[in-house]
C-alpha cells in the first residue's frame, strides 16, 4: 500500500477490524519510511446483476422495477400486495441463484407471467401486453382465446 504521505511502498499494518455491517475491513497501517499512520477499507469487488433486453442492452437488476411493473399490471385488481411480494422475490432468488450474472428479460417476463395467470386474469394480460408487445389486436385476441 502507497503511503498518502510519503509516497513510499512499504507499511506494517497495526490493526485490522471488520466493519460493523461485516462487509468491509478497516486497517490502520504505518509507514516504514515517514512513520505516519493511515486507514485503508478492503471490500469485496460486487460485479451487479445484469438483465439482458430484448434489444441487446444490458440493465442492472432492480427489484424496485419488477415490483412497479407488477403494481401497474395489478392496478385496480383484487391482488394482495403480499402475493406481488412473493413473485418479486422469486424473480430475486432466480437471478441471484443463477451461475451467471445475467439473465433475460423474456425468461424473466415468462415466469412472471406464469405466476399472474394463476392469480389474475386481467392481470396477467395487461402484463403480458407489455411484455409480449402486442403490434394488434388479432395478438391480443389470440392471447385472450388462450385462456
Amino acid at each position: 500500500m502507497k503511503c498518502p504521505y510519503c509516497g513510499f511502498t512499504q507499511d506494517r499494518v497495526v490493526d485490522s477490524r471488520e466493519s460493523k455491517e461485516a462487509d468491509s475491513i478497516r486497517r490502520r497501517r504505518e509507514c516504514e519510511r515517514c512513520e505516519k499512520r493511515f486507514t485503508t477499507y478492503e471490500r469485496l469487488d460486487e460485479i451487479p446483476y445484469m438483465i439482458v433486453k430484448k434489444d441487446g442492452r444490458r440493465e442492472r437488476f432492480e427489484r424496485q422495477k419488477i415490483l412497479s411493473g407488477l403494481l401497474r399490471a395489478c392496478e385496480k385488481r383484487p391482488v394482495p400486495a403480499a402475493q406481488l411480494e412473493a413473485i418479486v422475490n422469486q424473480v430475486e432468488s432466480f437471478v441471484v441463484d443463477s451461475a451467471e450474472r445475467e439473465r433475460t428479460s423474456g425468461e424473466i417476463g415468462e415466469m412472471i407471467m406464469r405466476q399472474l395467470k394463476s392469480m389474475d386474469t386481467v392481470a396477467y394480460i395487461r402484463f403480458a401486453s407489455v411484455h409480449r408487445d402486442f403490434k394488434d389486436v388479432s395478438e391480443f385476441k389470440s392471447e385472450l382465446d388462450s385462456l
